[in-house]
């Protein structure tokens, strides 16, 4: 071996033991403000997002150490990997309650499963109104979609869906169109009926009342909706979207089975979004990290040159069950369409 050669093998522990901290120290700084469930600044709300993304800093750190020969970074490295892997496959997710926990008690003899109405449900965030009418419609003929939920609705985007023929499909609507962002749309093929508008946002979330009727000869269910489009939390309105994301968690206390749907502006790693979860005496369903599918990315979609997060959401009470959680992209928009089955108990 020539001197030159030896020294680069001499140098090249010392080499990956400083690029292995330097991945190592951002990935160590962010785990911590992940684990502590503080009210962070709008900086460390935005790089929570991405927190499924540590994963491969954590990773490289640690192949790293290894060539580095030290022990204690070894160590320290493989403990941040660890942490990225819990957090990626969390163990607290909250799952539907099982089927018979809804049915009274009755002897096993007697003992059938609830009657159950089953819905096939979708949310897009339409970005001003622009995403592909076309798209959207095409997926809710395909998907047998029943009910739609839509934010950023815009009357233009209202007059294509109908020229595309939604109304024909979901012929029941309860829209409040602008040209702002702040407008919403919610389309249905069974009847609705308006329920209210959360208070104190700036964007409309209203909730509307379904009542649809299953294939089973008189099994009837009713469901309510709420519509999300919370505040993103961008400079100092990062207190109105907290603000927003407790006034949600309002929506666990009252009866009756709820689907709350729609851009959410939060992923699982905020704490205000789990706390979310947690909310009412039950706490509550992420459907996508129910189904093992919280990891699927629902923005952005346009192109844009960001790792993408989901924080677009459908969460239930926990009485209603789900099931086909999928994500697609639709031209003209940021936001991936989401779609579920909700079954939702019959009266």
């Amino acid at each position: 071996m020539t001197a030159s050669g030896w020294r680069v093998r001499s140098r090249l522990p010392t080499v990956c033991t400083w690029l292995s901290l330097l991945a190592a120290v951002p990935v160590l700084v962010m785990s911590v403000f992940r684990a502590v469930g503080a009210e962070w600044p709008v900086l460390v709300v935005q790089l929570l997002a991405f927190t499924p993304w540590l994963a491969v800093p954590a990773g490289v750190a640690l192949v790293l150490s290894l060539f580095g020969g030290r022990r204690w970074l070894q160590l320290v490295t493989a403990a941040l990997l660890a942490c990225q892997l819990f957090w990626l496959f969390p163990l607290d997710v909250a799952r539907p309650s099982p089927a018979a926990a809804a049915a009274p008690a009755a002897s096993p003899a007697e003992q059938q499963p609830p009657a159950t109405v089953e819905l096939n449900v979708m949310s897009i965030n339409s970005q001003f109104g622009r995403a592909d009418a076309a798209t959207i419609v095409g997926l809710v003929r395909e998907k047998k979609v029943a009910l739609l939920a839509i934010q950023e609705h815009s009357q233009g985007l209202q007059e294509r869906l109908a020229a595309e023929g939604l109304d024909a499909l979901l012929p029941h609507r309860i829209s409040q169109p602008t040209d702002d962002g702040a407008g919403s749309a919610v389309y249905s093929s069974h009847p609705l009926e308006p329920v209210g508008v959360l208070p104190d946002t700036p964007f409309l979330m209203p909730t509307v009342r379904l009542t649809a009727t299953g294939s089973a000869a008189g099994a009837s269910a009713v469901l309510e909706l709420t519509n999300v489009h919370t505040l993103p939390p961008v400079d100092t309105r990062v207190g109105q979207w907290r603000s927003d994301l407790r006034a949600l968690s309002r929506l666990a206390d009252r009866r009756g089975h709820r689907l709350l749907m729609g851009d959410f502006n939060a992923t699982y790693d905020h704490a205000e979004f789990r706390s979310l979860l947690r909310a009412g005496e039950e706490g509550l369903v992420d459907v996508a990290a129910a189904s093992g599918s919280r990891l699927l990315p629902t923005w952005p979609m346009d192109g844009t040159h960001l790792p993408g997060i989901a924080i677009d959401h459908m969460v239930t009470s926990p009485r209603v069950g789900s099931s086909g959680y999928q994500v697609h992209g639709v031209p003209g928009t940021d936001h991936a369409a989401i779609l579920a089955t909700v079954a939702v108990p019959a009266a």
